[in-house]
């Protein structure tokens, strides 16, 4: 436990010590919500505008939609791709030859693997969450509906999402070697995460073949769960204000907050389980690529 203590408390020092890695980490998930603000929030304002044009909503409640749907798409993003960025000094350690230092000493390959884990996700989730704040500053400006229960739940889905991202990059930058590799590595996630999980496009609007292809993910369910949490107290709102159920669950199936796996509904509980029988999968595949890694050394 020393060992890990010392390896966890190394890492971190590292990664805040290093500013371009740091602020790059952090400004990532700001970036996605000025460009989400100024170019999606119109289009999902008129989305919503569109589906309630025979009820008399007030704009700030449509705002509130607006806002909470764009805060579910940037975390669900960031929980991931900041894992990516954080995840980089498991690469710069193979760069510099930090890693021959390390594996000289006698410290098993499982604490070696798991103070990188335990590091990005410490990392990751102080980024998301200082991104999650930002967020909830720019929903309070726009249209807050949103519920104390709400914040703690949302929290919960930066906590597992975060878990799944650090795993995910874990096992992708195991392979990784060089500067090169991990810039493009870190392009692709990023520009393609995005998509494939619900962000940037509601899974509902995609072909049947590519919804299918993304109801395998499990972060697509982690989109869910977020989108569910952040969006919900503002739904319910809206049925208060009048608006019939079949047109809230219009909504719900429209921007992912209702995911369907060959036309069955998946509930909230089945996303959580889901999303922590995959997360222990990675970290368990994890943990024996780099006892392979070590034998094979030796």
């Amino acid at each position: 436990m020393a060992e890990f203590n010392s390896l966890v408390k190394r890492n971190t020092k590292l990664f805040f010590s290093d500013k371009a890695m740091f602020f790059t980490s952090l400004i990532t998930p700001l970036i996605l919500l000025m460009l989400y603000a100024t170019f999606l929030g119109d289009v999902y304002k008129d989305t919503f505008t569109s589906i309630l044009s025979g009820f008399d909503i007030s704009d700030e409640l449509i705002n509130g939609c607006v806002s909470t749907q764009l805060m579910s798409s940037i975390l669900s993003v960031s929980c991931v791709t900041v894992a990516f960025c954080s995840n980089m000094l498991m690469v710069q350690d193979k760069i510099t030859g930090s890693i021959h230092d390390i594996t000289i000493s006698p410290v098993k390959p499982s604490v070696l693997s798991m103070s990188y884990y335990v590091t990005t996700f410490i990392t990751t989730f102080i980024i998301c969450v200082t991104a999650a704040g930002a967020c909830l500053v720019y929903t309070a400006f726009t249209g807050w509906f949103l519920e104390f229960t709400d914040i703690l739940l949302i929290l919960l889905d930066i906590f597992i999402l975060t878990l799944f991202g650090t795993a995910l990059s874990s096992i992708i930058n195991f392979f990784l070697n060089t500067q090169g590799q991990v810039s493009a590595v870190g392009t692709i996630i990023s520009a393609g995460y995005g998509f494939i999980c619900g962000a940037y496009m509601p899974i509902s609007q995609f072909s049947n073949g590519i919804q299918k292809v993304c109801m395998v993910l499990p972060g697509t369910y982690g989109t869910g769960l977020l989108r569910t949490h952040c969006m919900g107290s503002t739904l319910d709102k809206m049925a208060e204000s009048g608006v019939q159920e079949e047109f809230i669950e219009a909504i719900k199936d429209t921007v992912d907050c209702n995911l369907y796996f060959s036309e069955t509904q998946i509930k909230t509980d089945q996303m959580y389980l889901i999303l922590l029988g995959s997360i222990a999968f990675l970290v368990i595949l994890y943990i024996i690529m780099y006892q392979i890694k070590a034998r094979k050394v030796r």
